[in-house]
């Protein structure tokens, strides 16, 4: 969907843009959930996620990953929707025999398109296959990693993977951070690339618009007590007096290799994303 600058009626207003397109004007309410606030808080009240809270309410969108045990071949896209759990846009579908689904929007997908999951689909913006039955050099998306548990790789706003070639059982794909994998070549995943791919050039502007988002201000550690936070203290605008940056529990970040050195799928990575 194309970004709109708001016209700078106020300080507060000014360089904001919004998304605006296409959309229905209500959900299908047999696929909303409601949604449930934690506030970054656990069972016992306290606070493990920080900077989170209010926030509009929402309702959560019932989005099928896993097209092809829907039961159902051929849909048509009967509307395409904004969705405040994620940042693409998602198509609600219908088949002919009056199943009813969300999935993620395509940048070439629009009201009236036919969407087909099967294994003699064709190779088309929005239909659902077996990567082994997808030609190479094909940008594709919602990607499974495990049989029949749904996609879960390349879903983000304007993200895709590249197909590169098989190898025996596998299939080889490049994601979007640069790394570069084998995968089963039976999974399924779609073809295209996912809609709103300007996301990242929307501005928000103001800091009330955040908070709507359900995001709370961030403190620097550096403005904080030494009490409080290991880059805390010191008079006036002094350096954290540190050799390099720290968590507020005192553990090492920016850069700290946060991966398991023996995990289990590291030998169907063939090239990591540094």
């Amino acid at each position: 969907m194309p970004i709109k600058i708001i016209k700078p009626t106020s300080n507060a207003r000014r360089n904001m843009s919004i998304f605006v397109g296409e959309k229905n004007k209500s959900s299908q309410k047999s696929l909303l959930i409601a949604k449930t606030r934690s506030s970054g808080r656990n069972n016992e009240g306290k606070i493990t996620v920080r900077r989170r809270g209010g926030g509009s309410k929402q309702m959560i969108r019932d989005v099928d990953f896993r097209l092809e045990q829907s039961g159902a071949v051929f849909f048509t896209v009967v509307g395409i929707e904004y969705d405040p759990s994620r940042n693409a846009s998602i198509a609600l579908l219908k088949s002919d025999d009056g199943i009813i689904k969300y999935i993620l929007s395509t940048d070439k997908m629009k009201i009236g398109s036919k969407i087909e999951s099967s294994e003699l689909a064709a190779v088309k913006s929005g239909n659902r296959m077996m990567i082994k039955n997808i030609p190479p050099s094909t940008q594709i998306h919602s990607i499974e990693l495990k049989r029949g548990g749904g996609g879960v790789l390349a879903r983000s706003a304007g993200c895709y993977a590249t197909l590169m070639g098989f190898e025996q059982d596998n299939a080889i794909i490049k994601l979007a951070s640069g790394e570069i994998r084998k995968i089963k070549s039976e999974l399924h995943a779609s073809v295209g690339v996912v809609s709103n791919a300007d996301f990242s050039k929307q501005v928000i502007g103001k800091a009330g618009r955040m908070r709507r988002f359900g995001g709370r201000p961030r403190v620097r550690g550096k403005a904080m007590n030494p009490c409080d936070h290991p880059h805390g203290g010191g008079e006036g605008n002094t350096s954290i007096g540190l050799k390099r940056p720290k968590t507020p529990w005192g553990m090492p970040a920016l850069g700290r290799k946060t991966r398991k050195p023996k995990k289990y799928s590291n030998s169907m990575i063939l090239k990591g994303n540094r």
